[in-house]
């Protein structure tokens, strides 16, 4: 196989990974978006568009991102990854979110077990045998380099993966139509391909600052109606 087909046949597998289409497990999950809707803080698009830059750049630019790359470089190296994944767990402070992000790795991971992705079940059995947590952006590294996606490529899929989550929970909880995730996702876009042209943070240098949506992650478990898992 040349190059160029190489490159096309990992573009091809970038596009099956992003798509909505993809039982990732991702529907499940809103980030703290329910219930600040329901306290009438992001109430329109207009919000929701402030809401869905501050997810990505002060939360997946500065930690997840990092999580990722790491895990997309260390493996596999199976206890370098699970440090890793340790370091996720003790910085990913609201229950909730800390529960989403390791559900959330446990249905990718699971998807990429039964496709055989290589390095997937070797991970997964780590985690059921309790020596990794299994967050979710730990488990994109792993499968998506397993895939034979390159990290750029990886860390595309990662990032419109956040993006189709918060604007698929927008849909559901009746915020926005189709057409308005579409555009927001349009005009979020220069700032994406400027963040994606920049290397990853660092684990050394991995933090995020979103006091909004934890607050909110962490009172949507006393919520009396919820439709989402955080």
């Amino acid at each position: 196989m040349s190059e160029a087909q190489h490159g096309a046949v990992a573009d091809l597998a970038a596009l099956q990974f992003g798509d909505s289409f993809f039982p990732s497990g991702a529907v499940s999950f809103s980030l703290g978006l329910e219930t600040l809707h329901a306290d009438g803080i992001v109430a329109d698009a207009a919000s929701l568009e402030e809401f869905l830059a501050d997810q990505v750049m002060d939360r997946w630019a500065t930690a997840e991102r990092a999580f990722l790359a790491a895990a997309h470089e260390a493996c596999p190296d199976w206890p370098a990854v699970a440090e890793i994944d340790a370091l996720q767990e003790a910085m990913t402070l609201p229950r909730e979110l800390r529960e989403g992000s390791r559900k959330g790795g446990a249905a990718l991971l699971g998807v990429h077990a039964r496709m055989e992705t290589p390095g997937a079940a070797a991970y997964r059995a780590l985690i059921r045998a309790g020596e990794a947590h299994g967050h979710l952006a730990v488990v994109q590294g792993v499968v998506l380099k397993g895939s034979g996606l390159d990290l750029a490529r990886a860390e595309a899929v990662g990032l419109h993966g956040l993006c189709a989550t918060i604007l698929g929970a927008a849909l559901r909880l009746g915020l926005i139509g189709h057409l308005d995730g579409q555009i927001m996702l349009r005009g979020l876009r220069p700032r994406m391909a400027a963040l994606l042209a920049e290397p990853a943070p660092g684990l050394d240098e991995a933090r995020s600052y979103a006091p909004l949506a934890d607050v909110a992650a962490a009172r949507h478990e006393e919520a009396a109606v919820r439709l989402f898992s955080n």
